[in-house]
């Protein structure tokens, strides 16, 4: 059931809402979903491809003074759930659409920015080839989709060599991709050109969505059991369903059945 008329400014995507089973969903002005959240948990990431955007939390310890871009901010999902469960971290987030950076505010419950959340409107496209943005962030979160849905907004690949540069190293990218359309090859392909194949990917969700993991800095040699023991410590920390990740990431990649070696 719809909740509320649409917010359009300046000329941008309308940004509308659905309300069904306590779930609260956000749209461009049509049907198709992009982002939901629980209303009686707005903390938790309700979808399955939105809580594996999470999984650089799986290689990369959270400490003061760390810095995480998300391109593309939806409902507020991975905000929230950084700016709750990561607090030491500091999140930039990149949203080119006004109305989504206000609705996110007021309709999914995202807080205000401050000392430890900084939100910027602008193309995620200029902003990762800001020479002053490189070599800045530990993980970058990419999830960048517009009305239509015809694959990421932004999916060359300069896109994912400056994503690249701007990375630190160590550092981690999640992207989502839509695993049944012709935008997936053409992302996974640029994605592991830019990052010298240094990809893995989830098996698909329910909604066809699949999100793949780069990896930036010297070669990562791991046993899966002490990855096993990261993600179960994330598990009981955060209620991220770490302990499956492990399972479906050793599964799906060639030659990472073993050993993750990358």
């Amino acid at each position: 059931m719809p909740v509320a008329g649409p917010i359009n400014l300046l000329g941008m995507e309308p940004v509308t809402f659905s309300e069904s089973g306590g779930i609260r969903y956000l749209h461009f002005g049509s049907e198709l979903i992009q982002g939901a959240m629980r209303i009686r948990d707005p903390d938790e990431i309700y979808l399955e491809y939105n809580q594996q955007m999470m999984a650089w939390l799986l290689f990369l310890e959270t400490r003061p003074k760390m810095q995480i871009a998300q391109l593309g901010l939806g409902t507020g999902a991975l905000t929230k759930f950084t700016y709750r469960y990561c607090p030491s971290v500091t999140s930039t987030v990149i949203e080119l659409n006004p109305a989504v950076i206000v609705s996110a505010r007021t309709m999914f419950n995202t807080p205000d920015d401050g000392r430890r959340l900084k939100t910027i409107q602008v193309d995620a496209k200029v902003f990762v080839a800001d020479p002053t943005n490189h070599h800045k962030f530990d993980a970058i979160q990419i999830d960048l989709y517009d009305a239509i849905c015809d694959g990421p907004s932004a999916s060359s690949l300069r896109f994912y060599r400056d994503c690249f540069q701007t990375l630190k190293s160590p550092g981690v990218m999640t992207v989502n991709l839509f695993s049944r359309h012709k935008s997936f090859d053409i992302n996974l392909n640029n994605i592991c050109e830019a990052f010298d194949n240094r990809v893995l990917l989830f098996p698909e969700s329910h909604d066809c969505n699949v999100v793949a993991m780069a990896f930036k800095g010297p070669l990562l040699e791991v046993e899966w059991q002490d990855v096993s023991k990261r993600a179960k410590l994330l598990e009981q920390q955060t209620g991220l369903p770490t302990r499956s990740w492990v399972k479906g990431l050793s599964q799906v990649n060639a030659r990472q059945e073993s050993q993750l070696r990358i």
